[in-house]
């Protein structure tokens, strides 16, 4: 570990922020957070108990009418300073990220510039929150329809994206006058904590925002989410996980916002821009080592084109260099533990079983850490485990197709609609695909789609709701109705 890891480390939180405050758990008790590219413990965190989890509640309850009492302005001002000092501190925040999670640093800058795009959009949406006046249809009133933040809300977020996940959430929560609990993930919750530093520098006043780390979520999560006081949750993970969650949450009919898990097509037609297609697929497939819920996971290549699209990928992955992510050239960093590697290495076995050519990679990496080559797989058969679950590895799996209506029909054989991918160059076709393929986002001709400004969910069980957009700031707004009767 460099001298500027082991500073970084040292300034960065370890407790939890309860009320406006850095305190320990209440047993006193840690879980250590380890890299993934050695295996090493690089922090002590503490874990938290049911009691601070409530405790972090009652915080958020006790700022909650002072909060959403607090001008639109400043509750802007307070996000865009939050947006400034990330981009100051943005190297640090990288690292941070590429020591807890192994991304490569220049993904992990990456992801801060998206994960700060939140907070200045949200910070512009703040001020800009609607309602409606006007007479009924009948003559008989003034109906005025009006905008109220939800209330406290609880957020879990995942270990694949800890920047960006978290502000994706806190943003538009904070915008719309709502305080918060957020439990960060176990694996990764370093850089949620230094990112609260950050909002407290900018201005935002005790109990708004709680923090409440801990390596059991249900034990933290489930007294929470039974509390009556709450009235959000939201989660991106598993979609196993977000239906346990869903139905917790029923009981005291919690406003929810779930983003799941995704099974991702790539779609590659016989008239497309192969050059394009392939570099799409790269970003789709390999960003962030595979791990992301809109990574692709099937690619559906017509059969015309299908040889010269493997080779072409093939070439480019066998190029790629393993190792930690702070490294200089690195392109593949580690998984995020050793149960990812094993979990991609039976789906490589299952395909490979099943008739799949294995072009790239296929194998575990020796040494320390959590590696796993990158992987070209073609010849994918039907059946074959690695098309109906989510891959979370650098996995590159080619099936092939002969008519529009089989790629339809193949990309829409999932229980997930998350996202999409098609390249085509007949513009006809993609409208077509736009509205035949079952997912909530698509990438036409394009291999990110992700962005600040836009709405950001699924479809079926890739869950409910949306994050980001002028639709992020409502799933944080109940609409209150007044009719006023004319005299």
């Amino acid at each position: 570990m460099t001298e500027r890891e082991t500073t970084l480390l040292s300034t960065t939180p370890h407790q939890l922020f309860i009320g406006g405050e850095w305190i320990d758990a209440a047993s006193g008790d840690t879980f250590p957070v380890r890299d993934p590219a050695t295996g090493q413990t690089v922090h002590e965190v503490a874990d938290a108990t049911a009691d601070d989890a409530i405790r972090a509640l009652d915080a958020a309850v006790a700022a909650q009418e002072s909060w959403a009492a607090t001008a639109p302005r400043t509750r802007s001002d307070i996000l865009r300073a939050a947006w400034q000092l990330v981009q100051e501190r943005k190297e640090d925040l990288a690292l941070l990220m590429t020591v807890e999670m192994g991304k490569p640093i220049a993904e992990a800058r990456g992801e801060v510039a998206y994960g700060g795009e939140f907070l200045r959009w949200f910070s512009e949406e703040a001020v800009r929150i609607h309602g409606r006046y006007g007479l009924n249809p009948e003559g008989t009133g003034q109906m005025i329809v009006s905008q109220r933040p939800v209330g406290p809300s609880f957020f879990i977020t995942p270990w694949n994206f800890p920047f960006a996940m978290a502000t994706r959430k806190i943003a538009p929560a904070l915008a719309a006058g709502c305080t918060v609990v957020i439990k960060p993930p176990q694996l990764t919750p370093l850089t949620t904590l230094y990112f609260t530093q950050l909002l407290v520098q900018a201005g935002l006043p005790a109990g708004v925002v709680n923090v409440v780390t801990s390596a059991s979520s249900r034990r933290v999560s489930a007294p929470i989410i039974a509390d009556p006081r709450l009235r959000k949750l939201s989660f991106t993970g598993s979609t196993e996980v977000g239906r346990q969650l869903i139905a917790q949450a029923s009981d005291n009919v919690l406003r929810v916002s779930m983003e799941l898990g995704g099974n991702a097509p790539f779609v590659v037609f016989e008239d497309a821009d192969l050059d394009k297609a392939v570099n799409g697929a790269l970003t789709a497939k390999f960003r962030n080592i595979g791990q992301a819920c809109t990574a692709a996971n099937r690619f559906i290549v017509h059969e015309d084109v299908a040889d010269e699209f493997a080779k072409r990928i093939t070439e480019r992955v066998e190029e790629m260099k393993i190792g930690r992510g702070t490294e200089e050239g690195v392109t593949i960093g580690p998984l995020i533990d050793n149960d990812a590697v094993n979990k991609t290495a039976e789906l490589v076995a299952d395909a490979t079983a099943r008739g799949a050519l294995l072009l790239a990679g296929g194998a575990k990496v020796d040494g320390p850490g959590s590696f796993y080559q990158p992987t070209v797989l073609t010849g994918v058969a039907d059946g074959s485990e690695i098309l109906r679950e989510e891959i979370f590895g650098p996995v590159l799996a080619i099936a092939t197709f002969a008519t529009e209506e089989e790629a339809i029909r193949l990309a829409n054989d999932t229980e997930y609609g998350l996202v999409s991918y098609v390249y085509t160059d007949d513009l006809a076709r993609g409208h077509r695909m736009i509205d035949k393929l079952e997912t909530g986002m698509m990438g036409l001709n394009a291999g990110v789609v992700s962005n600040a400004a836009a709405p950001f969910g699924g479809v079926k069980q890739s869950g409910v709701g949306r994050e980001g957009g002028f639709e992020g700031i409502h799933e944080f707004l109940s609409t209150k109705y007044t009719l006023i009767p004319n005299e």
